[in-house]
């Protein structure tokens, strides 16, 4: 897709954590891309009010707008609520405004219980009905995104729990169209996770295990409905892997007691369920620094984590796929049978792929499935790209690690080929965000991770944003980028860093606008490393670059004078090509670089120097 350039001193690798290594080479394109960008509505989360180019005002003692607010002063909103709302950064049909520094530093204080923490303590009050409730007629493992049989822990325990009770195992997908919007999920990932669906259910059906998938149109309803369906059932015990993010870990706190209490209504009897660490090698919290604290660099962080896991070998132990149900149990029919005839939905209204050209290319680009990425896994070596199969779960981490310490020299994580110790530490960086995400939950509700930095004046161009996604700037790496992403739904991680650079310090934009546009057109976007990713290249998250340091489109490119005219055709190149760009229509540069770094940086001086 493209040559990778590089800088004399190139940047930490894997910010994004796309999961593909450096060696990555093929050619740059300025050919416009046949998919066109998401059509956002006119305030949208894309390009907000399409009638003027607006700037943030800068006004830190300006009073909240809204009189309804709560006078709980970690309930004021952020003094520039307004734009993030009135630009769809903060999406307001489904969370509150944009939350203030105070409160931000509230949980950085402990002040505001993490909802992870809300999760162990629903779980902690549970812990004797979940030891001591004797399993009924079945047990229940709930598919979020962990869609494979191999190394799925919790899948292997309901397997386990199935098994010794002598009843069957069911497994759930809840499709939830409202979670798919408030999260941002693309198209594209969507037609692959539906895809991955209907591989999951042939798989488990060899196994006589159904498949059951429930659209539930509400997102609060998800838990009550999983309680309904599992009185139906007969089952007494849920299994599901923790997500991290605040709105999955407050769901399932909020389904763990929901289970455990008994309903006199349709004499519901108490139900246990069993939410368990599977995503990252190391479960989030684990690792502390000499002081106690989360680290919020990577470097640390991760030699920790080496340590962590030569020291705790189990942490890359693999569980077995599960064990088949015995056929009397639910076929031969049996009260569950029909559960092996539920379809695979369409995709929601919003999230189905323009047309059947986009259809035939992505699903020739991206096969779904968890055989697709343990081949891809198996054969590859250079761009992986194996980053999708890691958003949806058809592969783990742990599957992923042992094998590249399995074709090691050595059996050490830190030793033996570079390339594989590198290649380790790609993924490793996909889990450092998740650890973020945990310990620092703003993140999470729109917020940098250092909360100051919220007060920089972005703009909110939507010319400017426009030519961004469209890949009409005028510098020929940042275009071609933008193309790939819009033809492809993937970009390399380099090129990822690159245009998020120039859209956050170039532009001056809002980085979450960037943020948000990854999500909706990645096939493997993720929340965590997207926001990490994010976070880095504009200088706002954890172990970012520094505020100073601005990405020069151009000089990312190779060596010599035909790689120049290639990144820099109205500067470099002669008469004649600069007459075949305009004939063709290509714009010349949007802005210019030098003087759009200085501004850059002296809007993050003033922005460090505020605290609102």
């Amino acid at each position: 897709m493209f040559r990778i350039i590089r800088t004399s001193t190139p940047p930490k690798a894997s910010v994004f954590s796309s999961t593909s290594t450096v060696f990555a080479k093929s050619k740059s394109t300025m050919a416009p891309s046949k998919r066109k960008a998401s059509a956002p509505p006119k305030t949208s989360r894309i390009n907000g009010d399409p009638s003027v180019d607006k700037k943030r005002k800068t006004n830190p003692d300006s009073p909240p707008t809204n009189p309804n607010l709560s006078s709980d002063p970690l309930r004021t909103p952020h003094p520039f609520h307004k734009e993030s709302e009135t630009h769809g950064i903060v999406l307001r049909k489904y969370y509150p405004p944009e939350m203030s520094t105070a409160r931000c530093q509230a949980y950085n204080d402990n002040k505001l219980p993490r909802p992870i923490e809300t999760l162990y303590a629903a779980l902690s009050e549970t812990v004797s009905l979940r030891s001591s409730l004797p399993v009924r007629q079945a047990v229940v493992h709930w598919f979020k995104m962990d869609l494979r049989l191999h190394d799925n822990r919790a899948l292997w325990l309901a397997s386990q729990k199935a098994k010794e009770a002598g009843v069957p195992l069911i497994c759930l997908y809840v499709l939830s169209p409202e979670d798919l919007e408030a999260h941002l999920r693309a198209p594209i990932r969507v037609d692959f996770m539906l895809r991955t669906l209907e591989i999951l259910k042939k798989d488990l059906a060899a196994l006589n295990i159904p498949l059951w998938i429930e659209t539930v149109p509400k997102r609060k309803e998800v838990p009550q409905r999983i309680k309904q369906l599992m009185h139906e059932w007969g089952a007494s015990h849920l299994f599901c892997n923790m997500e991290y993010e605040v709105d999955e870990l407050r769901r399932e706190a909020k389904l763990v007691r929901l289970l455990a209490s008994a309903s006199g209504d349709d004499d519901t009897p108490k139900m246990a369920a069993e939410v368990l660490h599977d995503t990252c090698i190391v479960a989030p919290g684990a690792l502390k620094s000499s002081s106690g604290r989360q680290y919020s660099v990577y470097a640390p962080w991760f030699r920790s984590w080496l340590r962590y896991v030569e020291e705790n070998p189990d942490c890359l132990e693999i569980s077995p796929p599960p064990l088949p149900n015995p056929p009397s149990t639910v076929r031969q029919g049996g009260k569950l049978a029909h559960l092996f005839g539920c379809p695979i939905p369409p995709a929601p209204e919003g999230k189905q792929l323009r047309d059947d050209d986009e259809k035939v290319r992505f699903r020739a680009l991206w096969p779904a499935g968890e055989h697709e990425a343990l081949k891809r896994l198996n054969k590859f070596w250079g761009t992986s790209k194996l980053s999708v199969h890691f958003a949806a779960g058809t592969l783990s981490a742990r599957t992923a690690v042992r094998a590249a310490r399995e074709r090691n020299r050595t059996k050490r994580l830190n030793g033996g080929d570079e390339g594989i110790q590198r290649w380790v530490g790609e993924v490793a960086w996909r889990e450092f965000y998740r650890h973020v995400v945990v310990n620092w939950p703003y993140v999470c509700m729109n917020k940098p991770h250092h909360p100051p930095l919220s007060s920089i004046p972005w703009s909110y161009s939507p010319s400017h944003l426009s030519l961004w996604t469209l890949g009409l700037t005028g510098y020929p790496l940042i275009d071609a980028s933008m193309r790939c992403l819009l033809t492809t739904g993937y970009l390399h991680n380099r090129l990822r860093m690159v245009v998020a650079s120039f859209l956050s310090k170039d532009l001056l934009l809002d980085w979450r606008l960037g943020e948000q546009y990854f999500m909706l057109h990645l096939i493997d976007g993720d929340f965590a490393s997207n926001n990490g990713g994010w976070g880095w290249a504009a200088s706002v998250g954890a172990d970012a670059q520094p505020w100073f340091r601005v990405f020069n489109p151009v000089r990312q490119r190779g060596k010599g004078r035909e790689g120049g005219v290639i990144h820099d055709p109205w500067g470099r190149g002669d008469e004649k090509v600069r007459r075949k760009l305009e004939e063709r229509g290509y714009p010349r540069m949007m802005v210019d670089h030098a003087e759009a770094r200085r501004r850059a940086i002296e809007e993050y001086r003033r922005g460090l120097a505020r605290d609102v």
